[in-house]
C-alpha cells in the first residue's frame, strides 16, 4: 500500500489543505491527523501495516507540512483545526467515518468527535488522552489540574473550577496576544536556509523522541528546497499557538457527547511517562472515558516513545487492526 499513496489538496477560503491518501477510495474511509509540528508523513510506516479494505487519509493541518499557513494576524485556535477536519471531510463527501490522531491530532479528533458525534464510527487516540491541553512548547493555559482526594469533587462532575483558575486565564490570553505580537513583528526576516543535514539535527535536536529515520520522513513533507538548501514549511504562528481555555476537568464533560469506540494507546516512554510533566493530565479524561463509553473504550500501553507510530509502527499496528476489524459495517460515502 505504501508505494500506491497519493497527493490530495482541499480548497479553503484561506488557500488550501494539503494531504495523502493511501489505499482504495472505495475502502472504509479513516482520516489520520498527526501531532504538533509534523505532517501526514507521520504515518508512513504505520499505514501500510493496517488493513487493506480501508481508505486513509492524512491531513496536513493548517500552518504544518504542504497545508496553507492561516492569514497574517489569525492565531491558531484548537476550535480551528476541527474546522480543518470538517472541511476536509465535506470535501471528501465522508458522513461516517473513523478518525486516527496522534499527539495533538488525538487531541483534535477527539474534540471533532464531541461536537460532531454522529459523524465518528470510531476513534483511535495514539500517545494523546484526547484532552491533553497542549504539547510541550505551547501556551498551555493555567496548570489547573488537581489530584483527587478522599471527598472531592468527581473529575467528571459538574462543579466549576475556583474562581482564582479560571482568573488565571486572564493571564494565558495575555500571554497569547502578547507572543502572537512578537511573532509577527519578525515575519518580515527571511527564512533561515538549512542544508539538509543541519535541517534534520535541528528536527531531532527539537523532537528526541524521533529516530534519524523518522526524523528524514517527516522533512519530505516538512521542508521545501530553495537556492542554497531547505526552508522549514512550517507557520511560525504555530509556535504561539494556543489550546482550549476551559480547564481539563471541564473538558472531560465532553467525552460523554462521543458515540463512536474508542482506543487509546500510550506508550510507556512517551509524553505521559512518569518522570513527564504532563503525566498527571491522563488520569482525569481516562477515568472520564471509562465511565462514558464502557465497554466501547479501550486503553492499552504499549513499549516504545511518543513518536511510537512512526518509529515502530509493529507495536501498536495490531492493536489497532483489531480494533478496525471489530464490528466492520463502515463504508466511504465518496
Amino acid at each position: 500500500m505504501a508505494g500506491f499513496a497519493s497527493e490530495m489538496r482541499f480548497l479553503v477560503p484561506w488557500g488550501h489543505i494539503a494531504a495523502k491518501a493511501w489505499g482504495s477510495p472505495q475502502g472504509r474511509p479513516m482520516l489520520c491527523l498527526h501531532g504538533w509540528l509534523e505532517n501526514a508523513n507521520t504515518f508512513n510506516k504505520l499505514i501500510p501495516l493496517l488493513p487493506k479494505d480501508c481508505s486513509y487519509i492524512g491531513i496536513d493541518l493548517a500552518g504544518h507540512g504542504l497545508s496553507s499557513h492561516r492569514p497574517t494576524g489569525y492565531p491558531y485556535y484548537l476550535k480551528d483545526y476541527v474546522s480543518d477536519v470538517r472541511r476536509a471531510a465535506a470535501a471528501l463527501k465522508w458522513n461516517r467515518f473513523s478518525l486516527m490522531g496522534q499527539s495533538l491530532g488525538g487531541t483534535v479528533a477527539c474534540l471533532f468527535s464531541c461536537i460532531f458525534p454522529e459523524m465518528v464510527d470510531k476513534l483511535i487516540l495514539v500517545e494523546s488522552s484526547g484532552l491533553f491541553p497542549a504539547p510541550q512548547g505551547y501556551m498551555r493555559g493555567p496548570e489547573v489540574f488537581r489530584k483527587q482526594t478522599p471527598g472531592s469533587q468527581s473529575a467528571t462532575g459538574d462543579a466549576l473550577p475556583h474562581l482564582e483558575e479560571w482568573e488565571k486565564l486572564l493571564i494565558g490570553s495575555r500571554t497569547v496576544i502578547e507572543n502572537m505580537m512578537d511573532v509577527e513583528a519578525k515575519q518580515h526576516q527571511a527564512p533561515k536556509v538549512y542544508n539538509s543535514e543541519e535541517a534534520l539535527q535541528r528536527l531531532l535536536k527539537a523532537n528526541s523522541h524521533l529516530t534519524e529515520e523518522s526524523g528524514k520522513i517527516l522533512l519530505e513533507r516538512g521542508a521545501t528546497k530553495v537556492p542554497g538548501g531547505l526552508v522549514f514549511n512550517r507557520d511560525v504562528k504555530v509556535l504561539t499557538h494556543t489550546s482550549s481555555s476551559a480547564p481539563i476537568e471541564f473538558q472531560a464533560n465532553y467525552l460523554k457527547k462521543i458515540q463512536a469506540d474508542v482506543l487509546m494507546i500510550i506508550a510507556q516512554g512517551g509524553l505521559f511517562r512518569k518522570e513527564s510533566i504532563y503525566s498527571d493530565y491522563l488520569a482525569v479524561p481516562l477515568e472520564a472515558l471509562r465511565a462514558s463509553q464502557k465497554q466501547h473504550f479501550q486503553f492499552v500501553e504499549v513499549l516504545g516513545n511518543h513518536a511510537v507510530h512512526l518509529n515502530e509502527p509493529e507495536f501498536v499496528a495490531g492493536i489497532i487492526s483489531t480494533f478496525l476489524n471489530k464490528n466492520k459495517s463502515l463504508k466511504a460515502n465518496l
